[in-house]
C-alpha cells in the first residue's frame, strides 16, 4: 500500500507542476492572476496530496481526480485556430501547388529588414521548375545555447534563384518566441516560404544570430519530394492548423518526419530534438560534403562575416556560400 501510495505520489507531484507550468503560460489573465491560480493549484494539489498521506478516507483520491478532470477538460478545449493578430513576418503562411514541372508559391516572404522592428513588407506568388532544382541546403541559425538552433532548407534551381521553407512559430503581434511557451500550446505551426534576403539575411545581419550553411547530398528525385512534402505540410497547415511543440512539433522534427516517408532507414536520434546537433546526425549519414571533416564544414560553413559583407545585394546567396564545401 506505502508503494502505491508513494507512485501516486509523485504522480500528483509532476501534475502540480505540470499544471502550474500550463496555467501559467495559457490563462487568459493578466500575469499576476496567472501566477494566483498556478499557486491555487498547486496548493490545492499538495494539500489533497497532504491528507491522502494521513489515510483518514477516500476525499483525497477523488478530489486529485476532479481537479485533473477540470483541468483536461479546459486543456483539451484550447484549440489551435489561423485567425489571429498575427505578428508582421507569420501573418500570411504559405501555400502552393504543383502542376507537373511548375510549383507556384503563394505568399513568399521577401522583406526588406532595416532592423528587427523597421523593415518592408513584400509577400509574393513565384514560380519554380522543378526539372531544374540543383540542390539542398541546411541551414541552422543559433541564438542561444548549442543544442538550440533554428532549421531551415534552402532549394537552388539552375538560373540561380533559391526559395527557403521554415517551420516557423505562428505568433501572435504580442509574442516572442518562448521555448517553455512553446510545451503549452501557446503558438500554431506555420510553413514560411521565403527568399534568402529575407529569412537568412534577418538572422545573420540583424538579429546577429550564428548562421550556417551545409550543402547536402542528395539525388534530384529526393529534393524534388521533399520539396513536394513541403508544399503538402504549408496547405495542410492552412487549411488545419497544429500547435507547434518545442520537443515534437518543431523546425527539425517536421523536416524529418518528411524525410522519413521519403528515404527509408532514417533512424531515431536525440540530435534531432537537440537541433543544434543536427549537422553532426548528417554528417553520421554521409549526408553531407564527403570526405571532409565536421569540423571544417562547420568553419567554412559559418556565413555571417560574408552575409554582413553582401549586405542586401542581388548576389546574397551566390556570395554567402563562398568556400562552402560542395560549391
Amino acid at each position: 500500500m506505502t508503494t502505491i501510495l508513494v507512485l501516486a505520489s509523485l504522480l500528483a507531484v509532476l501534475a502540480a507542476a505540470w499544471g502550474a507550468l500550463a496555467l501559467w503560460v495559457q490563462f487568459p489573465a493578466p500575469p499576476p492572476r496567472r501566477i494566483l491560480m498556478a499557486c491555487l493549484w498547486v496548493a490545492a494539489m499538495l494539500a489533497l496530496l497532504v491528507l491522502a498521506w494521513q489515510g483518514r478516507s477516500l476525499l483525497p483520491l477523488i478530489g486529485h481526480v476532479l481537479l485533473l478532470a477540470l483541468l483536461a477538460a479546459w486543456w483539451l478545449g484550447i484549440q489551435p485556430s489561423n485567425t489571429r493578430d498575427w505578428a508582421d513576418d507569420v501573418s500570411r503562411p504559405s501555400t502552393g501547388e504543383i502542376h507537373g514541372d511548375i510549383a507556384t508559391l503563394r505568399d513568399v516572404r521577401n522583406f526588406d529588414w532595416r532592423t528587427a522592428t523597421d523593415y518592408t513588407p513584400r509577400w509574393e506568388t513565384r514560380q519554380y521548375d522543378l526539372s531544374t532544382l540543383r540542390d539542398v541546403d541546411m541551414i541552422l541559425s543559433y541564438w542561444t545555447i548549442e543544442p538550440i538552433a533554428h532549421t531551415l532548407v534552402s532549394f537552388g534551381f539552375e538560373n540561380g534563384e533559391r526559395v527557403v521553407f521554415s517551420v516557423e512559430i505562428r505568433k501572435e503581434r504580442h509574442e516572442s518566441f518562448s521555448a517553455l511557451g512553446g510545451f503549452f500550446k501557446q503558438f500554431e505551426a506555420s510553413v514560411i516560404a521565403a527568399d534568402e534576403r529575407d529569412i537568412v539575411r534577418v538572422r545573420s545581419n540583424v538579429r546577429n544570430e550564428r548562421v550556417f550553411l551545409y550543402k547536402v547530398q542528395m539525388p534530384q528525385p529526393v529534393m524534388r519530394s521533399l520539396f513536394a512534402a513541403y508544399v503538402e505540410e504549408a496547405n495542410r497547415l492552412s487549411a488545419e492548423p497544429r500547435f507547434y511543440n518545442t520537443l515534437t512539433e518543431n523546425c527539425t522534427t517536421i523536416v524529418y518526419g518528411m524525410m522519413r516517408r521519403l528515404v527509408g532507414g532514417l533512424p531515431m536520434n536525440w540530435r534531432l530534438l537537440a537541433s543544434g546537433y543536427l549537422p553532426a546526425y548528417v554528417h553520421a549519414r554521409d549526408a553531407l560534403a564527403p570526405g571532409v571533416a565536421l569540423d571544417v564544414l562547420r568553419e567554412r560553413g559559418h556565413i555571417n562575416a560574408r552575409a554582413h559583407a553582401a549586405g542586401d545585394a542581388p548576389d546574397f546567396s551566390q556570395r554567402i556560400r563562398a568556400g562552402v564545401p560542395g560549391y
